[in-house]
């Protein structure tokens, strides 16, 4: 948005608190159920920023959990789970579009 292009910019640093906070999330969902996923290797959170129907601008994300081992159905329930109880997708609900996918 007019910037450099380097260094880091707000995106960039909302993605990486985001992936973190949602990987504790997944982590306590998957302790809750039972289900072993010391395997997973991480969440990354894709941040785009555009216009959104107001004129104005707004963001997305697509979160993608790594989560080997695990049956695909079991994966995405986690990762909807995680979701529901993640801090900062209880802040962002309703305010921009999130996606999600989970890779076994």
């Amino acid at each position: 948005m007019g910037g450099s292009g380097e260094g880091v910019n707000p995106e960039l640093l909302f993605s990486a608190g985001y992936s973190a906070c949602f990987l504790g999330a997944l982590r306590l969902v998957a302790k809750n159920e039972k289900i072993s996923i010391d395997d997973a290797s991480g969440i990354t959170a894709q941040i785009g920023l555009g216009k959104n129907s107001e004129g104005g601008f707004g963001l997305t994300a697509h979160l993608v959990g790594y989560l080997p081992g695990l049956e695909q159905d079991v994966a995405d329930d986690l990762m909807e789970k995680a979701h529901e109880v993640c801090p900062y997708s209880r802040a962002t609900r309703g305010n921009i579009d999130v996606t999600l996918t989970a890779k076994v």
